[in-house]
């Protein structure tokens, strides 16, 4: 098989957000294409799409699902992403691999702006996409309302490719401004060619028209001939059109609905004829097409349960064949993918997406050859996404506590936008994600593939707590139990120092009262001292010197001078006024400008302060709010955040410092820290 890149391939995404319908379009491309004999339905679990168990269960996507089909001697790789802003990593991810997205829209105005994010993405990395406004069927608004909301969120100018034919409030069919052929929509097929009905065709020339200057904005030869009203050829229209496209310069703009098929099939026939090929987007991307040694990219990466680790990559030069050595990892089994059902292939040629088996070692985003990657062959990655939502977990089952760090680890490797810590502040285990919906698949997953059972508690915050007076203090530990003793005698001067400060041990001891080998020990005892206040939480801050003290010659020890130490300390912090303290974050929230305020109320109801607010860089119609927020309110701010912004509302967040927490916030704190009876 050759190493060529085939140009008549193209690798598609389907990206939009959640409930758009892009597993039903994926399904009715695959059925009129041939690639399936028969639709399934997202409702029945039927689907090639949403195969998982996890997806399923919820009738969403959790993970990229590919699938390939033909359509008029092109070969394709479809590429169905998660609609949540949670899965977001596996949308991006996959798009590295695309040649083209197909951003699939709602008709609605309203919700244009939960598209942002992905127009940002795509222009800022340069991938050609066009819209596809589904469930026209459902339409209560005029497409042209839809595509001037789409336009005030979209970073290029959109081409609206097709106006609708109605009968009444109802449509039935469109016509397509290239061609100005009408068409009539028919159930489940190809569309009927029909005349042009005459109360559309005024509509349809603006349409045509609007569509022509926005071209002609890009090719002078186009403005010229409009200019002086002269009919552009199809093919000169076509051309300029392909071009635009290819560069990310244009947004063209389909109509249809993907339940009932309509204007699929058009949608099909412009990814033919009007996408960049695999060997334009290798161009793109800047690969050497004419170096020798294979070059690909891992797009993806499962754990399956019964057959192991498989890796989708894209590959971008070369051929790579069933035990070639990539990364110095042979590849045991190549295969071409049709959702949860695998087919083996000998070889997978430049331009394709396939699976790759048992590339141990290898993760999402790492660059592939079978020889030396050079500098220039190390492609883009997507960093992992910042977690903004935890939940603690501990094994159900005390004999799984050892299998879960590996099991959570074999996770991240499917999705690195989940992480895991072990926080020695607060003790606990914490699964990060970017939402309750995104751990609860996780979790699903642990327990449907590795049948591993996690319990979930909401992560504590790290309170501390200060002292606010000085004091000096004695203490003495004294023990006689026959034989050698313990004894032990230190006076200590115990003083608040600014936050921020840390702790401080000093020695003033003079002649010799307590041997200079006894001195670690005494510090040792202050310090395990501090771990817990008289308020239950660790002690900072704080200034201990010690001044004076006695020893005895046979009993005393270094243990009795630590003891000594800690009983100084637990006698005298009670009685140096001591205050609970929170850590507060540095939260900067990113949303939408008209979700700005709505934004604000939400720091200022949960305890924060705003320091100032602006223009996001790069995102024209987005705002950033900077604040200074508690812990405390930051664990759960997702779930209001997207509540308030249509699903896509974000905040990155780290320590700044700690302040001081009175009243009965503090007293709640205490009380949930106590431990129980």
């Amino acid at each position: 098989m050759t190493g060529e890149v085939n140009a008549d391939r193209r690798n598609v995404a389907l990206v939009g957000p959640y409930t758009t319908g892009k597993t039903t379009l994926l399904e009715m491309m695959l059925f009129a294409t041939g690639a399936i004999s028969r639709k399934g339905r997202v409702q029945d679990g039927t689907t090639v799409g949403d195969g998982s168990a996890e997806a399923r269960a919820r009738q969403m996507s959790a993970e990229v699902s590919a699938a390939d089909a033909t359509h008029e001697g092109a070969e394709f790789t479809f590429l169905d992403c998660p609609g949540s802003v949670e899965f977001s990593q596996e949308t991006f991810d996959a798009l590295l691999g695309a040649d083209a997205a197909v951003v699939v829209c709602e008709p609605d105005p309203e919700r244009a702006v939960s598209v942002t994010t992905l127009f940002n993405f795509l222009d800022e990395h340069d991938i050609p996409h066009l819209v596809f406004i589904n469930k026209m069927d459902q339409a209560t608004t005029r497409v042209a309302a839809v595509v001037d909301a789409l336009q005030e969120v979209a970073g290029r100018p959109l081409l609206l490719r097709q106006v609708p034919i109605r009968k009444g409030e109802t449509i039935t069919g469109y016509v397509d401004l290239i061609t100005e052929q009408a068409y009539a929509y028919k159930e489940g097929g190809p569309a009927d060619t029909i005349d042009l009905p005459d109360e559309v065709k005024d509509r349809e020339q603006d349409a045509r028209t609007d569509l022509l200057e926005k071209l002609a904005d890009f090719d002078d030869v186009l403005l010229e001939a409009l200019l002086e009203d002269q009919e552009p050829t199809l093919d000169q229209v076509m051309d300029d059109l392909k071009e635009t496209f290819a560069r990310d310069a244009v947004v063209p703009v389909f109509i249809g609905s993907a339940e009932h098929g309509w204007g699929v099939r058009h949608l099909l026939d412009a990814l033919v004829h009007e996408a960049p090929g695999a060997t334009q987007t290798a161009e793109r991307r800047g690969i050497d097409l004419s170096a020798t040694e294979p070059l690909a990219q891992v797009i993806k990466t499962y754990n399956t349960q019964h057959a192991g680790r498989l890796s989708l990559v894209r590959v971008w030069r070369g051929a790579i064949d069933d035990g070639a050595v990539l990364n110095g990892e042979r590849v045991s089994g190549v295969f071409r993918m049709m959702g949860q059902q695998p087919s083996k292939l000998t070889s997978a040629e430049a331009g394709r997406i396939v699976g790759l088996g048992r590339l141990e070692g290898i993760m999402t985003g790492d660059s592939l050859s079978t020889g030396a990657l050079k500098a220039d062959d190390r492609l883009e990655r997507i960093e992992p996404i910042a977690p903004v939502y935890g939940f603690s977990v501990n094994a159900a089952k005390r004999e799984d506590e050892v299998k879960m760090s590996t099991a959570i680890a074999k996770l991240i490797e499917e999705d690195p936008s989940l992480s895991f810590e072990q926080n020695p502040e607060t003790h606990q285990s914490i699964l990060w994600g970017q939402g309750e919906m995104h751990l609860k698949v996780a979790l699903d997953r642990l327990k449907n593939k590795y049948n591993l059972v996690l319990n979930t508690l909401p992560p504590k915050t790290a309170y501390k707590e200060a002292l606010r007076k000085s004091i000096s203090q004695h203490g003495r530990f004294k023990r006689q139990t026959g034989g050698h003793g313990q004894f032990g005698d230190v006076h200590l001067d115990i003083k608040p120092l600014p936050r921020g400060t840390g702790f401080e041990f000093h020695n003033k001891i003079a002649g010799g009262a307590v041997p200079r080998q006894y001195i670690p020990a005494v510090q040792a005892g202050v310090k395990d001292a501090l771990q817990h206040g008289p308020l239950g939480f660790p002690v900072v801050d704080v200034s201990v010197v010690l001044t004076d003290g006695q020893y005895h010659s046979v009993d005393s020890s270094e243990q009795a001078f630590k003891q000594a130490a800690r009983i100084a300390m637990n006698e005298a912090m009670p009685q140096c006024d001591p205050v609970l303290l929170e850590p507060i974050y540095e939260v900067v929230i990113s949303v939408p400008k008209e979700f700005t305020s709505k934004a604000q109320r939400l720091i200022s109801g949960r305890r924060g302060q705003i320091m100032g607010f602006g223009d996001k860089p790069g995102w024209e119609t987005w705002d950033e709010v900077a604040a200074h927020m508690p812990h405390s309110e930051i664990l759960d701010m997702i779930i209001e955040l997207r509540s308030i912004t249509q699903g896509i509302g974000t905040f990155e967040w780290k320590y700044d410092h700690l302040q001081e927490l009175a009243g009965r916030m503090a007293e709640k704190a205490i009380e949930a820290n106590r431990p129980n009876d």
